[in-house]
C-alpha cells in the first residue's frame, strides 16, 4: 500500500463526521481471551477493520487500534488474518454480501434486495455496501474499493439481468441500494425508518428497484 499524505483539516472534519454517522459498529474494550468463540471474534475484527479502513487512510490504521475497537488482542488478529494487508483485502471484498443479495429469482429480486439489505445491516451491525461511498482513504485505496464494488456487485448483477441496458440498470439498482443504506444510517436511531418493519420498507421501496430489474 502507498503511504498516506498528512491529513488536512477538511479530512479530519470529514472523518469526525463519518465517525459520528457510523459510530458504534465496532466492539467494546480489548481483551486477551477467546472472545466468546471463533466466529464472534472474527466478525468483531472484520466490523472494526471495515470501519477503520473506511474512515482513515490505510497508513493511519493500526492493528492495535483495530484490536481495541474489536475488543480482542492484536495477536488474535495476526493469528486469524496474518497481516494488515490481508485484513484490508478481506474487508474490501463484497462477494459474501453479493451472494446473499442476488440469491433470488429476477421476478422477486427487488423485494429480496430490500429485505436482505435490512437483514445484513442488523447481522453485521453496519451497512455491507455503504463503505464504498464513505471511504476517506487515499486514491489507491478508494480506487481498489470501487473496482471491487463494480466487479462484485454491479458487474455481477448486469450479467444476470435480461433485456436492454443491463449495465445501466445494474448501476441504477446498485445506486438504489446505496441510497437505502444511507437513508437507514442517516435517520437512526429515532427516524421513521428506524421504527418501520423490513416488510413495510420493502412494500414502499422494492417496486422501484423491481422496475429497474425488469427493465420496464
Amino acid at each position: 500500500m502507498s503511504t498516506a499524505e498528512e491529513p488536512t483539516p477538511q479530512t479530519s472534519l470529514a472523518t469526525a463526521d463519518a465517525d459520528r454517522a457510523v459510530g458504534g459498529e465496532a466492539g467494546n474494550s480489548p481483551t486477551d481471551g477467546a472472545e466468546a468463540g471463533p466466529e464472534t471474534g472474527r466478525e468483531a475484527i472484520i466490523r472494526a477493520a471495515r470501519r477503520a479502513f473506511t474512515l482513515r487512510p490505510y497508513a493511519e490504521v493500526t492493528m492495535r487500534g483495530i484490536a481495541a475497537a474489536a475488543g480482542v488482542s492484536p495477536s488474535l488478529i495476526v493469528k486469524r488474518f496474518g497481516s494488515k494487508e490481508a485484513l484490508f483485502n478481506t474487508v474490501v471484498d463484497f462477494r459474501q454480501a453479493a451472494d446473499e443479495l442476488f440469491s433470488a429469482p429476477l421476478d422477486d429480486l427487488g423485494r429480496h434486495l430490500v429485505l436482505t439489505m435490512v437483514d445484513l445491516r442488523d447481522r453485521l451491525r453496519g451497512d455491507p455496501l455503504l463503505r464504498v461511498v464513505f471511504s476517506l482513504g487515499i486514491e489507491d485505496e478508494r480506487t481498489l474499493l470501487r473496482a471491487r464494488f463494480r466487479e462484485q456487485i454491479t458487474d455481477r448483477l448486469s450479467e444476470v439481468l435480461t433485456g436492454p441496458d443491463a449495465r445501466l440498470r445494474a448501476e441504477l439498482v446498485a445506486g438504489q441500494l446505496l441510497g437505502l443504506g444511507a437513508t437507514l444510517s442517516l435517520h437512526r436511531p429515532d427516524g421513521a425508518t428506524a421504527h418501520t418493519t423490513a416488510e413495510r420498507l420493502a412494500d414502499l421501496y422494492a417496486p422501484g428497484i423491481q422496475r429497474l430489474v425488469d427493465g420496464s
